[in-house]
C-alpha cells in the first residue's frame, strides 16, 4: 500500500533535430520551410523553449536563419513575416535545411542562444545540436585566442567556430572531414547535423551518445538494405586528433544495379535526420539508427556512414530498417491531449505487450527476445534491475514477484545513484535496464558501466533500434505504441506486464510456484506530492497529516492489509481525510474514507496495474483544471539523454 498526494511518475529525449535534405526532388522554399516547421511539432513533446531553422537564402549562395524563443508556433509565425527574404516561391531542385528546438542547458532562453549557431556574421558553417559539450570552455578559450567573437552563452556555439577553423586551416577537405576533425575535439554526449555554404547541397551528421536517425525516400527500390560503414586509411593505426582518410562517397545500391554501389546521380532522393522517428514517419519508414562516432555524410544524393576508428567488434554496415509505427499513433484522434490519450489506450498497450508471448489455454509465457538466455538467467548471482524515473517505480512494483517467482534475490537501482556508488558488478551478475526511449543517458551509461564488467545486460525498451535495445545482450520490446505525453502512463503499465511475464518464464520448471503461477502526479500539476510505503507512515510523514492533507491510500485485501488497516486509522486519528482506492465490494475499508473509489479486483501481483490507472487520471484532471500544459510540463522532457 502506498499513501499518495496526487502523484504520477515521469520518464524524464532533450531538444529535438530535424533536417531535410532534396536531391533532384523539386521543391518550393515554402514546401520546404512547412516540411522543417512540421518536422518540429512532431518533436514538441520533448521539452523545448526556443526553436529555430537555416535554410538557404534567395540567391541559394547564402544562409538564411530564423530563430524564436518559445513555441513552434511563434517561429512559423516569424517565418511568415520574413517570405520575401526566404523566397518562399522559389522552386529548387537540390537543398539542404535544418531545424532545431532547443532546451536551455547553457544560457537562458533567448534567440541568440537559440540554435543553429553559426560560425562567422557571413553563416559559413551552422549546426544544431543535442546534448552537452562537456570540455567547451576550454575550447572557447582556444577559439577566442584565434581572434573568435561569440555572442551566445551556449556550448553549441564553439562546434560551429571550430568547424570553421579548420575550412580555414584545410580548405581542401570534404565536409564530412571536416566534420571528424571537430568531433575528435569535443567531449561529452552530442547529435549535430551541420549545413554550410561552402558546401551547397549536403549535410554531414554524427552522434555519441545522443540518439539520431535517418529516414530515406527515394523513387525506386533500393537494391540492398544494408550502408556499409567506411573507414579512414589511418583508422587501425592514427591515434590523435588529425583527419584521416579521404575515401570516395559509397552509394545506396539500386534496384538493376551494374555495379556494387551505383551512384544515386540523376535519381530522386530525400533525406529526413532526427533526434525520434516520429518527425519522419509520415515521409517514409526507412530509416538507418546512427551508432556513436558514425559520421554520415549526404553528397551528390549519395549517403555514406564512415567512422574515424575502428573498434573490435564494429559491425561493416548500418541496416536500413523498416518502421512499425503508423502515423494515427503520434495523432491525438479525437482526445485533447496526448495523455488522456494513452490513459485509455492501455487496455490495448497491455494486450500488446502480451500478445504472441503468453498462451493463456496452457499457460505458458515465451519471450524469444531472451529465450536463449533463460538458463544463463537461472544460474546468476542476483538480477539487478536499473532505470530513471518511471521505469525505476516499474521495477520497484515488480521486485516482490520477481523475487517471489525466480528465488533470486533483486536489487532496484537508480541509475544516476548505482553509477555515482561505483556499484561492484560481477560476471554472474544479470542486469536489465529499464528504458521507454531506450536512449536515457544514466541508464545508458550504467549499462555499458555493466556490460565492461562482464554481466549479462537485459535491454527492456519501447523502442526498436535504440541504444540500449542496440546494445543489450538481449532484451523485451514492451510493444506499448509511441508515447508522446511526457507523464508516462501506458508504458508504465507494459513494462510492469513485462516484468511479470519474466518472472513467470523464470518459474515454469518449479512445480512449487505453479499454483502462484496460474492466478495472475506530481510533475504533472506542479504540486509536489510523494508516495510511501504504508510502513513508513510513522517514520516521519505521519507529523504532515492534518485536515488540510491530501491524502490517498491504496488498500487492498493482500498479506499487507491488517498494517494499512492501522495506517489507515493512524490517519483518521489526527484528523486526515483520506480518499481510500480499495477493491470493488470492500465495504469495510470504503467506510473509514472521507472519499472512496473502488477498482476490480485481481491477482495481487498485477494490482498495481488497476490501482494506478485512477491516479494518472486524476493527476490528468487536475493538471486540466489548473491550466497547466498536460502534455509537456514545464521544466521536463520526455527522456533525459544527459546527465
Amino acid at each position: 500500500m502506498f499513501i499518495y498526494a496526487i502523484i504520477i511518475i515521469l520518464c524524464c529525449i532533450v531538444a529535438g533535430i530535424f533536417a531535410y535534405l532534396n536531391y533532384l526532388t523539386p521543391k518550393k522554399r515554402g514546401e520546404i520551410l512547412e516540411l522543417l516547421v512540421n518536422g518540429l511539432k512532431r518533436l514538441e513533446y520533448r521539452g523545448y523553449d526556443s526553436a529555430g531553422i537555416a535554410v538557404d537564402s534567395t540567391d541559394s549562395k547564402d544562409i538564411a536563419i530564423v530563430k524564436k524563443t518559445g513555441k513552434v508556433a511563434l517561429l512559423e509565425e516569424e517565418i511568415k513575416n520574413r517570405t520575401n527574404e526566404l523566397g518562399i516561391d522559389n522552386l529548387v531542385d537540390v537543398h539542404c535545411g535544418i531545424a532545431h528546438t532547443r532546451w536551455a542547458t547553457h544560457g537562458v532562453p533567448s534567440e541568440v542562444n537559440s540554435h543553429p549557431h553559426r560560425s562567422d556574421i557571413h553563416n559559413g558553417f551552422v549546426v544544431v545540436h543535442n546534448g552537452i559539450t562537456t570540455n567547451y570552455k576550454e575550447v572557447k578559450v582556444f577559439l577566442e585566442n584565434k581572434g573568435y567573437k561569440f555572442e551566445s552563452e551556449t556550448d553549441t556555439e564553439v562546434i560551429a567556430k571550430l568547424i570553421h577553423l579548420f575550412y580555414k586551416q584545410h580548405p581542401n577537405y570534404s565536409f564530412r572531414e571536416l566534420v571528424e576533425c571537430v568531433v575528435q575535439q569535443l567531449e561529452g554526449a552530442f547529435a549535430l547535423c551541420f549545413k554550410s555554404k561552402f558546401f551547397p547541397g549536403e549535410c554531414v551528421a554524427t552522434r555519441r551518445g545522443s540518439p539520431l536517425l535517418v529516414g530515406i525516400k527515394t523513387a525506386t527500390r533500393l537494391a540492398t538494405d544494408h550502408v556499409p560503414i567506411l573507414y579512414g586509411k589511418d583508422a587501425d593505426s592514427n591515434p590523435d586528433h588529425r583527419p584521416h582518410g579521404r575515401a570516395d562517397f559509397p552509394t545506396l545500391p539500386r534496384t538493376g544495379s551494374t555495379s556494387e554501389f551505383e551512384p544515386l546521380e540523376d535519381k530522386q532522393v530525400e533525406y529526413f535526420f532526427a533526434s525520434d522517428a516520429s518527425a519522419i514517419i509520415e515521409h517514409t519508414n526507412r530509416v538507418i539508427y546512427f551508432e556513436d562516432d558514425d559520421v554520415a555524410a549526404v553528397k551528390n544524393g549519395s549517403l555514406s556512414i564512415h567512422r574515424v576508428r575502428r573498434g573490435g567488434d564494429d559491425p561493416h554496415k548500418r541496416e536500413i530498417i523498416t518502421l512499425k509505427m503508423e502515423l494515427q499513433q503520434i495523432m491525438k484522434g479525437n482526445y485533447d491531449f496526448f495523455m488522456q490519450k494513452e490513459i485509455f489506450e492501455q487496455p490495448e498497450s497491455v494486450v500488446n505487450t502480451m500478445r504472441g508471448r503468453l498462451n493463456f489455454e496452457t499457460g505458458t509465457v515465451t519471450l524469444g527476445g531472451i529465450k536463449d538466455y533463460i538458463p544463463e538467467i537461472k544460474r546468476c548471482r542476483r538480477l539487478m534491475l536499473i532505470g530513471c524515473g518511471t521505469s525505476y517505480h516499474s521495477a520497484i512494483a515488480t521486485r516482490q514477484l520477481l523475487e517471489e517467482l525466480t528465488e533470486l534475490p533483486v536489487m532496484v537501482e537508480l541509475a544516476s545513484d548505482f553509477l555515482d556508488r561505483t556499484t561492484p558488478v560481477f560476471r554472474d551478475d544479470v542486469c536489465f535496464f529499464i528504458s521507454q526511449s531506450g536512449e536515457t543517458a544514466d541508464t545508458l551509461m550504467a549499462l555499458r558501466y555493466c556490460k565492461e564488467r562482464g554481466a549479462l545486460i537485459v535491454g527492456i525498451t519501447n523502442t526498436v533500434g535504440s541504444s540500449i535495445c542496440r546494445e543489450s545482450h538481449c532484451g523485451v520490446h514492451i510493444n506499448a505504441g509511441p508515447e508522446i505525453g511526457v507523464a508516462s502512463t501506458k508504458a508504465y503499465t507494459s513494462q510492469f506486464i513485462s516484468l511479470v511475464m519474466f518472472a513467470l518464464v523464470m518459474s515454469e520448471d518449479r512445480l512449487s510456484l505453479r499454483q502462484r503461477r496460474e492466478e495472475k502526479v506530481k510533475e504533472l500539476t506542479y504540486m509536489h506530492s510523494e508516495g510511501i510505503m504504508a510502513g513508513e507512515l510513522k517514520h516521519g510523514p505521519l507529523a504532515l497529516i492534518d485536515n488540510t492533507m491530501p491524502v490517498i491510500m491504496i488498500i487492498m485485501r493482500d498479506p499487507v492489509y491488517t498494517k494499512c488497516m492501522n495506517a489507515l486509522q493512524q490517519v483518521t486519528a489526527r484528523d486526515g481525510k483520506p480518499i481510500i482506492i480499495c477493491q470493488k465490494g470492500d465495504k469495510e475499508t470504503m467506510s473509514f474514507g472521507h472519499r472512496s473509489l473502488e477498482v476490480p479486483k485481481t491477482v495481487d501481483c498485477l494490482q498495481g496495474i488497476l490501482t494506478v490507472i485512477p491516479m494518472q487520471l486524476l493527476s490528468f484532471h487536475i493538471a486540466v483544471l489548473k491550466g497547466c500544459n498536460v502534455d509537456c510540463p514545464r521544466n521536463l522532457a520526455k527522456s533525459v539523454t544527459v546527465e
